[in-house]
């Protein structure tokens, strides 16, 4: 899975595009919850980059 860009290291992409996509959740009714984004969370958010330690 590609990063979409502006996802900063340790945020699960899809979340991330999830979260500041107007459009993203656009097709759902009031109150439904988002089948792709519950799937996500029981994976563990897999796809997530990484942050990068800044201890040496």
């Amino acid at each position: 899975m590609k990063a979409p860009l502006g996802t900063p290291p340790g945020e699960c992409p899809q979340c991330w595009q999830h979260a500041h996509d107007p459009n993203a959740h656009r097709h759902l009714g009031s109150r439904e919850d988002c089948q792709a984004c519950i799937a996500c969370k029981a994976a563990g958010h897999p796809g997530t980059v990484p942050k990068q330690s800044r201890w040496w």
